[in-house]
């Protein structure tokens, strides 16, 4: 019997279970042939601090310094510029307050992506200090960290069964039986259905599609050096990768948890935004993909033991910030779990307790 068994092998399961290392032996029981499957392997994968409501901020800045010096650093400069329009004005300032930017002079944002549009990007602003993250590496990592202290990374071990017993959990999962004390439930856009086989009350996850174009370098660019850039709203958003541009629809539709793909016509209207802005139009797309961001009502992750089943631990609703929001959201539930102070304020927790929702 392990003292853990994490459901879950994507970002938030894999940190959780690293931390939980210190506390005891721990299996990760993930469905799919590899971690990071799902939305894990799907991210933008950017660290922007500002980037979240206030408690996803708020994990964001406690992540900072592990993802600056962990392993040797996760981050390399990106930088994040926000681009708007004629009759955008408003949405710009709401904008630039939200995510704490700071205005500059649109010869600036053009000397930065020179395929800007003169005539539709008349107002631009940055953080200079948003950075691309090393996810698959911090991915590894922590799963080494599993493996180090004897703990069990099983793949291909979709969960079908979970009986609470008067030692703690059985879970059926690949056709085996694992048992353990304590389970943590980090299992993405399914954790309402691992809650619904442990008899434990759902939270009211929604995924929501996200979806994502790769193009090649607009123009024959050399795109490197350019910044993440957002329209207003989050109407859509582009980033270098490898040579080539990712540009997204930010398209955020409920659906059931699925092996999610892009949906074709979402993805055309929001290479459409990206295209006003720009001189380069979209003659090819060299592939297409989506994931599943989950969110309950409030929007904050959700994090610790359910009330009614505290040997139950929530580690789910990530929205997106899964990466950014992984080295103090995993802390979190192990300080939980071994009875240690947080860092985190008490309103932050409260807004990231299970007990908020019941």
């Amino acid at each position: 019997m392990s003292d853990f068994i994490v459901i879950g092998g994507g970002i938030a399961g894999i940190s959780a279970a690293a931390r939980l290392s210190d506390l005891g032996s721990v299996t990760v029981l993930e469905a799919e042939e590899a971690l990071g499957y799902h939305a894990s392997g799907r991210s933008a994968a950017m660290f922007e601090e500002n980037y979240g409501n206030p408690a996803t901020v708020a994990l964001n800045k406690a992540s900072a310094e592990y993802h600056r010096t962990a392993n040797g650093g996760y981050l390399t400069p990106r930088g994040f510029m926000l681009v708007a329009g004629p009759g955008e004005e408003e949405q710009f300032t709401a904008d630039v307050k939200e995510l704490d930017l700071h205005p500059i002079a649109v010869e600036d944002a053009y000397a930065r992506v020179p395929i800007l549009k003169p005539e539709t990007v008349t107002l631009a602003a940055l953080h200079e200090e948003a950075q691309d993250l090393d996810t698959d590496r911090m991915i590894q990592d922590f799963a080494r960290v599993v493996r180090g202290a004897g703990g069990k990374v099983v793949t291909k071990a979709e969960v079908t069964a979970i009986r609470h017993t008067g030692a703690g959990w059985q879970v059926t999962a690949g056709g085996e039986v694992y048992a353990a004390k304590q389970l943590v439930n980090a299992a993405g856009a399914w954790v309402d259905r691992i809650a619904a086989l442990a008899g434990v009350d759902p939270i009211g996850i929604v995924p929501k599609r996200r979806s994502m174009a790769r193009l090649p370098a607009p123009g024959g660019h050399d795109v490197t050096s350019w910044p993440m850039m957002m329209g207003v709203g989050e109407g859509w958003y582009a980033k270098p990768d490898a040579g080539k541009l990712l540009v997204s629809p930010a398209d955020a539709d409920p659906v059931d948890p699925h092996d999610a793909f892009a949906d074709d016509m979402v993805l055309a209207e929001g290479l459409a935004r990206y295209e006003e802005k720009v001189t380069e139009p979209v003659t090819r797309v060299e592939s297409n993909w989506a994931g599943l961001r989950s969110f309950v009502p409030d929007g904050a992750l959700v994090l610790g033991p359910d009330p009614a089943r505290p040997d139950f631990i929530w580690c789910a609703a990530q929205g997106g910030y899964g990466f950014q929001t992984a080295p103090a959201a995993s802390r979190l539930i192990a300080d939980l779990i071994g009875g240690r102070p947080s860092e985190l304020d008490r309103d932050i927790l409260a807004a990231l307790s299970p007990e908020r929702l019941r």
